[in-house]
């Protein structure tokens, strides 16, 4: 893992390369909330499956996540401050272009830089964002207040207990993640995605609660596809084979595409 200053923040990255027969385009993986590179890629096999599909996959820990540094003013976690870190490092490494995948948290962030820096990514793909994507704040209400929770027994909701119990086996700072938290929670306007034209894909967990039904999405995005990930929830359908196989499908036909010149 090695790290670099994006704005004078310290961002802690990962760059894997295939042993062989590396494809054109670079993949960016953007994680979630209370997550790490390492937690929601290299644990889920992510990066074995993409390496071994020929790809270089980009990986980084999230401002207040992981190995990169925490803050602690919520200002500090915008959506378009979170995806300039993104941005940057895609600068860092000299990639002018990347397929950009996130998750949850990951895929809003994952989203912002397509629309601030469109020029960067070839192809979008969101796992684990539905409607909520444009009708609500990006994260549920309350979860700052649960992240500050001096106890995770005081915590009543089922949900915000869930997600301080994934943010306690990450061993994140909660403080940081509080402040992430009130930071990031905005809610994106449904137009601007229509200036997204890349072809994107969508896929999130038919049990997923968080996310939201992803169908309402379709018709915002200029070229959007959905796939449902059977029996998954939130969670579990981060490291699914149907979400796997869907993204390396989605990922041959952006090669396809772009060999016959489209």
């Amino acid at each position: 893992m090695d790290s670099f200053k994006s704005n004078g923040v310290e961002i802690a990255y990962s760059d894997y390369r295939p042993a062989a027969n590396e494809k054109e385009a670079p993949i960016l993986l953007i994680h979630g909330f209370a997550s790490t590179q390492t937690v929601n890629w290299l644990f889920t096999q992510w990066v074995k499956t993409l390496t071994e599909d020929g790809r270089r996959v980009v990986t980084f820990d999230n401002r207040g996540h992981g190995q990169s540094q925490k803050l602690y003013d919520p200002a500090l976690y915008s959506l378009e401050a979170m995806a300039g870190d993104a941005s940057a490092l895609l600068d860092h490494l000299g990639v002018p272009r990347a397929d950009v995948m996130g998750y949850s948290m990951g895929a809003r962030i994952a989203t912002v830089l397509t629309l601030t820096h469109p020029e960067k990514v070839r192809s979008l793909i969101l796992g684990g964002v539905g409607e909520f994507l444009v009708t609500g704040p990006g994260l549920p209400f309350g979860l700052a207040d649960a992240m500050e929770a001096e106890r995770i027994e005081d915590i009543g909701a089922p949900m915000m207990k869930i997600f301080r119990g994934f943010a306690e086996s990450t061993r994140s700072d909660l403080r940081a993640l509080a402040a992430c938290a009130r930071g990031f929670s905005r809610t994106l306007e449904p137009a601007t995605l229509s200036r997204i034209a890349q072809s994107t894909l969508i896929c999130v967990g038919t049990r997923d609660d968080v996310a939201g039904d992803p169908q309402p999405l379709l018709p915002l995005f200029q070229r959007a596809e959905i796939v449902d990930i059977p029996g998954r929830d939130h969670n579990r359908a981060v490291g699914d084979r149907v979400y796997k196989q869907a993204v390396l499908s989605f990922l041959a036909t952006q090669d396809a595409t772009r060999r016959a010149g489209g």
